[in-house]
């Protein structure tokens, strides 16, 4: 039985819909996160940036706390640091975009889908890449919608200002009719209910949080690194900014797994 926990790390509160999911399917999982709000959001930086930053959380996971894997539950670290963590690090290593968009491709009946997502994973063509690879024949329309995230930490998910903004930024997805969107940011699931009205009814969107927690199962089941539940899982919660803050809506967004939260500090 391997109880080293799984390791996650997100700008901030997005990640939490990734590990609400993977509770929900392995509880018997220990968890450390993660939530880099000190330096949020991670979408308008350079993807250098960015990459240094994966690559310092990531370490300080394994060396601090043994995590037998990584999550990188955020996709603008994942479209920026994925691939040299995965190179580098000697354990395995998860993004949220590969299953995301093996989901999208599911649902669609169309073969018109969109991609929406921060300046930084737009930008980038990560998605792109991967549809492309995926099947080349779909038609993909991605939009960035820079403001999100915003709205998302600070516990602004329902307001007048954030319908105002997704109306305008959707316009291009809504234009291209797709029937199916990827909400290309771990953040963006807490927006479901005003992207959903913006994009209608029959638009099916989708999160990649679920499928990244059955790649985690995939990757730990039938191995050593599985543990076995002889004791209740402990969940442990990191911010690198202000963690009462971090409780607070941290709690209202996670559930009451998120007891209390420990102050983490960068290297400097």
């Amino acid at each position: 039985m391997d109880e080293r926990p799984i390791g996650m790390f997100d700008s901030g509160f997005g990640g939490l819909t990734v590990a609400r999911a993977l509770i929900d399917l392995l509880p018997e999982e220990n968890l450390v996160y993660v939530g880099d709000t000190g330096r949020y959001p991670y979408g308008s930086r350079p993807l250098d940036e960015v990459r240094s930053f994966a690559d310092e959380i990531s370490r300080y996971l394994i060396q601090a706390h043994d995590a037998k894997l990584i999550i990188v539950a955020c996709n603008t670290a994942s479209a920026a640091a994925l691939a040299p963590l995965q190179d580098r690090l000697d354990r395995p290593v998860v993004g949220v975009i590969d299953p995301g968009v093996q989901s999208l491709l599911t649902v669609t009946n169309t073969g018109r889908i969109g991609v929406i997502g921060t300046v930084g994973t737009i930008g980038s063509g990560a998605y792109q890449d991967v549809v492309a690879r995926h099947r080349p024949d779909v038609e993909l329309t991605c939009a960035a919608c820079p403001g999100f995230v915003e709205f998302v930490e600070r516990g602004e998910t329902r307001t007048d200002q954030v319908r105002v903004l997704a109306e305008r930024l959707l316009a291009p997805v809504v234009e291209a009719k797709v029937d199916s969107l990827l909400l290309g940011c771990t953040h963006y699931p807490f927006l479901s209910r005003t992207i959903g009205e913006v994009m209608g009814r029959d638009v099916v969107l989708v999160s990649s949080a679920d499928e990244t927690a059955f790649a985690v199962r995939r990757i730990l089941a039938g191995t050593d690194r599985a543990r076995r539940a002889s004791a209740p899982a402990y969940h442990r919660f990191l911010s690198s900014g202000d963690v009462r803050w971090f409780e607070r809506l941290g709690r209202r967004l996670l559930g009451p797994e998120l007891l209390r939260a420990e102050a983490w500090t960068w290297p400097s």
